[in-house]
């Protein structure tokens, strides 16, 4: 248990450095050009979801995501004891992650993001589109092709950062930790709430569709 944790909980701190840190040096280098910003974001997460599922993934199962979590547990892939475990420690992890990229980058450790565009029904139906996707993809890819789910989950957020107008958080450990880091991938704290609960009852859907299309 002690090794998942770990890995858990490093995992879910490198995807946070991953996102934060590319999205404060893709708007550094962009000259104001959000699409250049945003393009850097999602090829610097998609490279780092490849690399943490492909490492973590015999350790822990690389879930890395209290979404991805709820959805294994539903499943009865993994023990209420173990996901109970996760959770607090992919938030843990995030946070950590978070705080990590803004040493990097000689910021404050503390911020609050005045990020206040992330937020409306729009944006809470696409984190709904982009938390099934993502699930669909897991649990798709481990009943046809297991060794290849790193490379399709890396593909497909690579993607979903630009199809959905939320960019694809598609993870509440993610959304909480962008609520504390005000750079270009934060989010108001004010509107965690709504994402997150988008996005875990995404995945109550999702369980009972995809139990079908792939048992």
């Amino acid at each position: 248990m002690l090794r998942q944790l770990a890995a858990e909980g490093l995992g879910t701190a490198l995807l946070l450095i991953s996102v934060i840190g590319s999205g404060i040096m893709g708007q550094a280098l962009a000259d104001g050009n959000t699409a250049i910003a945003l393009l850097a974001n999602a090829i610097a997460t998609g490279c780092m979801l490849y690399v943490i599922i492909t490492v973590l993934g015999p350790i822990s199962g690389a879930h890395f995501n209290p979404a991805v979590t709820l959805a294994f547990w539903l499943r009865s892939d993994i023990a209420t004891r173990t996901a109970l475990a996760y959770v607090p420690v992919q938030i843990a992890g995030a946070l950590l992650g978070v705080w990590a990229t803004h040493a990097m980058f000689d910021l404050p450790l503390w911020q609050v993001s005045q990020t206040l565009h992330r937020t409306g029904e729009a944006q809470w139906w696409s984190e709904c589109v982009a938390t099934f996707g993502l699930l669909f993809v897991i649990f798709g890819g481990l009943k046809s092709r297991p060794q290849v789910v790193p490379t399709l989950v890396a593909l497909y957020i690579t993607g979903a950062y630009w199809f959905t107008s939320s960019t694809s958080f598609a993870n509440p450990a993610v959304t909480i930790a962008r609520g504390f880091s005000d750079t270009f991938a934060g989010i108001y704290p004010g509107h965690i709430a709504a994402f997150v609960l988008a996005q875990l009852g995404t995945a109550l859907v999702a369980h009972a569709a995809l139990r079908k299309l792939f048992r």
